[in-house]
């Protein structure tokens, strides 16, 4: 084939599909555990997580639990995050692999999803939510759902306060 015409096909195609559908997007999850006044507290576990519109998991993106208990005990409460564990935790091999991590204290945290990320890879187009809950012992538990479209076209920002066991938590993602 003339050299011409390959590069002539190459910035062809390339320039028919936008830079974001080809390489997907990147996802900032910004959440605050606040701080709640009790006699004994206890650090929230947390799931993140995508959804579909028919409310199925698609992909986990993070969990967070007591990863020290002796005897691997911390594993035993994750059944309390009820929504994650009744769609995909009680499926799943226990930590699961870059997505579990320990607890995390009060305060604001960062969850960074790069575009080339396993859990973003091959995700089909559609509407989706990033769904963050948390569920604490001797406490409560929350769930907050934040709509995500895919591919990312334009960026997107969106925010939400919790009541109790979560405070602020934005999702922001990029082309």
């Amino acid at each position: 084939m003339n050299p011409y015409l390959k590069t002539a096909t190459l910035v062809a195609l390339t320039s028919a599909f936008p830079v974001s559908t080809a390489l997907g997007a990147e996802l900032s999850i910004n959440l605050t555990l606040p701080r709640i006044q009790t006699a004994e507290y206890h650090r929230p576990y947390v799931a993140v997580w995508l959804e579909s519109k028919d409310r199925k998991v698609v992909r986990d993106l993070a969990l967070w639990y007591d990863t020290k208990m002796a005897d691997d005990e911390g594993r035993t409460w994750l059944k309390d995050l009820r929504q994650w564990w009744r769609l995909s935790g009680r499926y799943q091999d226990i930590p699961a692999d870059g997505v579990s991590s320990a607890t995390r204290p009060v305060g604001k945290h960062t969850l960074d999803i790069p575009a080339n990320a396993a859990a973003l890879q091959n995700l089909p187009a559609g509407q989706y939510e990033v769904v963050v809950e948390a569920a604490r012992e001797k406490g409560g538990r929350e769930l907050i759902r934040l709509p995500l479209p895919w591919p990312v076209e334009k960026p997107v920002s969106q925010q939400q306060a919790g009541n109790h066991e979560l405070g602020e938590v934005s999702l922001n993602a990029n082309p």
